[in-house]
């Protein structure tokens, strides 16, 4: 479960920012909207969170902070190539900030154990890096790595509850990809759960990362993950009894790199294709549709089903941007309050997303005051985000009227200048 994610100097989000899933000492919607850790630290984490803000305030960036940082984890020690440097993206609108660092850190529990971990880096190269966890309440620092300006080389400080050969690690490790990253590429048994957690517990769809139906037509073809699919697409109202999945061969191409020969190669090969028909019942009759003759709404739901339900039961972390992109209110309201059934949420699942649906802040019993925030973008174009339990609210406060007035933050700066003149 996610604990806490810290981002500095990246996009418009130049001072340090913290989303925090620490539930308050708050006892409303405690059995169901929060989940108890086992930790001092830490009691309780809520299940869910969600993100208001303007247009270009900076709540996608946010969620593109937590992306890079997942990218850097993943690909630092594979894809990318010695020399190379990165895409990220200081705040560019000083001179001082555009020449410091990006920072990144997340905590996290997994299997009773909690880890902290980060890194900062440049377009150039990993500048620092550090690991602490958790398995008492006193921290055990695993390892630390930070550039020398002054002799040119990365130095490292390891704890010993770093096991392996560290010294093969280090040696390994090239100033743009990181140590956990390299580490675990030659076989770091003990670095391994915090790699997976990046790379298989935190789930993230956006712009850059967009839903694929791969997982859903997987679960299709399997007679009980499609009678799961079907049972939650008739739960959201929508009149479908069954659907079939056609697959056959059809012509393809791959292409093939051969490093020896320094050559690429296309070849023909056979690949599968896919076909959904959907079976609508209702009291008129019935009939099958293709998938391009369902709306939008319906598509997108069925994309979301499969990696919805596999998330719900591992216990993953999904984070989306825009949750409600052609989905109707209430249909947005259902899906969060799937995280906070604990019959169904059986395995610690957590939804943070991004919304323009005011209309959420007053669903009754929805959220509590910790689970929503506001991103507001300041006059010098920083982005900060603030917890709406920072602002004190009545317990029977409107807050749909609050936050549209403009009592929390977040609402654009409007200009007559935008006004049409007659």
């Amino acid at each position: 479960m996610l604990i806490e994610f810290r981002v500095k100097n990246f996009r418009s989000l130049r001072d340090e920012q913290v989303l925090s899933l620490v539930a308050s000492k708050d006892k409303t919607l405690q059995d169901t909207h929060t989940q108890a850790t086992g930790i001092s630290a830490a009691p309780t984490l809520v299940s869910s969170a969600v993100i208001y803000g303007a247009n270009a305030s900076g709540k996608s960036n946010l969620v593109k902070a937590l992306q890079y940082m997942r990218g850097m984890v993943t690909e630092s020690a594979t894809a990318i190539q010695p020399g190379q440097t990165f895409a990220v993206q200081p705040f560019r609108l000083d001179a001082d900030s555009a020449s410091q660092p990006s920072e990144f850190e997340v905590t996290f529990l997994l299997d009773g154990v909690r880890y902290q971990y980060g890194f900062s880096m440049t377009a150039q190269r990993i500048v620092s890096e550090h690991l602490l966890v958790y398995k008492a309440f006193k921290p055990q620092r695993w390892f630390t790595r930070h550039f020398d300006t002054a002799t040119g080389k990365d130095l490292y400080d390891f704890g010993p509850g770093l096991k392996g050969p560290k010294i093969l690690w280090e040696g390994a490790t090239r100033p743009n990809s990181l140590f956990l990253s390299m580490a675990v590429q030659l076989n770091s048994e003990v670095l391994r759960p915090v790699f997976d957690w990046f790379a298989s517990r935190l789930v993230i769809f956006n712009e850059q990362a967009q839903l694929s139906p791969q997982t859903s037509i997987h679960m299709l073809r399997q007679a009980d993950s499609r009678r799961e699919i079907c049972n939650f697409l008739s739960a959201a109202d929508i009149s479908i009894a069954d659907i079939d999945v056609e697959t056959r061969k059809v012509p393809g191409q791959s292409v093939h790199f051969d490093l020896v020969a320094g050559k690429t190669e296309v070849r023909s090969e056979e690949m599968e294709e896919h076909k959904l028909r959907f079976h609508h019942v209702t009291e008129q009759g019935k009939a099958v549709f293709d998938l391009m003759d369902e709306s939008n709404g319906t598509r997108n739901l069925l994309f979301l089903a499969g990696p919805l339900l596999d998330i719900l039961s591992k216990g993953l972390t999904l984070v989306i941007d825009e949750l409600d992109t052609s989905l109707h209110t209430l249909l947005v309201r259902e899906l969060v309050r799937l995280f906070h059934r604990p019959e169904i949420n059986t395995g610690g699942a957590q939804l943070i997303f991004t919304t323009h649906d005011t209309s959420l802040l007053d669903a009754p019993d929805l959220f509590r005051r910790d689970q929503v925030w506001f991103v507001e973008k300041d006059r010098d174009q920083t982005s900060a985000l603030v917890s709406l339990s920072e602002f004190s609210p009545r317990k029977n406060e409107a807050l749909e009227r609050g936050y549209l007035l403009g009592r929390y933050g977040g609402v654009p700066f409007l200009s007559h200048a935008i006004g049409l003149k007659h």
